[in-house]
């Protein structure tokens, strides 16, 4: 397919790719975020010529100049997303114009050019075509990874005139090791994630570079994750390093915080979200304060709590650690609301369960 045109992209097939049979040995295990695919999708931005010289081809590293701007000034964003490998052999994506949405707002927030929403989707769908034998079967999925960086060679403090947008792939397992039913939590009250104003509801870097040294702080305190409280008062639960949170409390209904700019506003948040309220839980988006957290897990007011991101989907949060003591959320292994909701947001992307709103795309 050398040179071959796909649409607006120009194909060229990696002539190193991974042999079959290694690659289903690969497949076994794939971990998260430690194994990836044979190709990768660039497109060029240049200020005066727009998006440019599209082409999926063989992955492999970029030479960049040490001047390159986002190495300076960090103008970098990205996306994460999944390809599911369906029952019937074909594959589907989750609600991929979502990303491609959320994709302009955080290119907006850093001063970066909008990629059109269907040059982005088209470059993913590319990408997961020539790289389809990667998609694990049963409970596995390909993870994809867009991003876009400023690639001017310049030391001026201004929005770079030249960017790369590429997708790159990584098929993925467990999010957490050993598939953990329930996570731990540290809570941190030194380091916080975004303020108003900031960029916590962009998918920037920076975010999680902040974000890094509480992680630190929360796996030697032997705690799964990192919750942050907001910067103002250090006092309202907004979210963890890389997902949201929500409570469930005894009456059935549902708190998660409000997106009010510092926190991501995630996708299966907002699946979530919606699912639950399908299902007639009262789902209210508003402050939810640690102090409250930590009575109404004692109280038995609160009954379940759980994460969601791409990666992780539905994760039941067990035990909450801080400086203050340990409290346990239920019997600290999960709870039913939890598990419904994961189970039915899990099938609609693996297309077991109906689909009503059209979330699947099929690639």
């Amino acid at each position: 397919m050398d040179g071959q045109h796909s649409s607006r992209f120009t194909v060229t097939r990696s002539s190193k790719t991974v042999a079959a049979n290694e690659r289903a040995a690969l497949l076994e295990d794939p971990g998260f975020g430690r194994l990836f695919t044979d190709h990768m999708v660039t497109i060029r931005y240049t200020e005066g010529k727009g998006w440019h010289s599209h082409s999926v081809g063989p992955r492999e590293p970029f030479q960049i100049d040490p001047a390159c701007a986002v190495l300076h000034y960090a103008q970098e964003i990205f996306e994460g997303m999944k390809a599911y490998r369906l029952a019937d052999g074909s594959i589907a994506m989750f609600r991929p114009e979502e990303n491609a949405r959320r994709f302009a707002q955080s290119a907006e927030r850093l001063a970066m050019p909008e990629i059109p929403e269907d040059l982005f989707l088209e470059a993913v769908a590319e990408l997961v075509k020539i790289d389809a034998d990667w998609i694990p079967s049963g409970e596995g999925s390909l993870y994809l990874r867009p991003f876009l960086f400023a690639s001017e060679a310049f030391l001026g403090v201004r929005p770079s005139k030249e960017y790369i947008f590429c997708v790159i792939a990584s098929p993925a397992g467990a999010y957490f090791k050993g598939g953990k039913k329930a996570v731990t939590l540290w809570v941190s009250e030194h380091y916080t994630r975004a303020a108003r104003g900031g960029t916590g509801a962009a998918k920037c870097g920076g975010n999680y570079a902040a974000s890094l040294v509480a992680q630190k702080e929360a796996t030697e305190q032997g705690c799964d994750q990192v919750v942050f409280l907001d910067a103002a008062e250090n006092k309202w639960v907004e979210e963890l390093g890389g997902m949201n949170v929500f409570f469930v409390m005894e009456d059935g209904s549902i708190v998660t915080p409000p997106l009010t700019g510092t926190i991501l506003p995630g996708i299966t948040r907002n699946s979530i979200i919606t699912l639950a309220r399908a299902k007639g839980h009262d789902v209210r988006e508003e402050p939810y304060s640690f102090a409250q957290w930590r009575a109404d897990a004692a109280s038995g007011a609160l009954r379940e709590a759980f994460a969601c991101g791409t990666a992780a989907v539905v994760t039941a949060i067990g035990t909450v650690r801080s400086k203050d003591g340990d409290f346990t959320i239920g019997n600290g292994d999960g709870g039913l609301v939890t598990e419904s909701l994961r189970g039915e947001l899990t099938g609609i992307q693996r297309g077991t369960v109906a689909d009503p709103a059209g979330w699947v795309h099929i690639v």
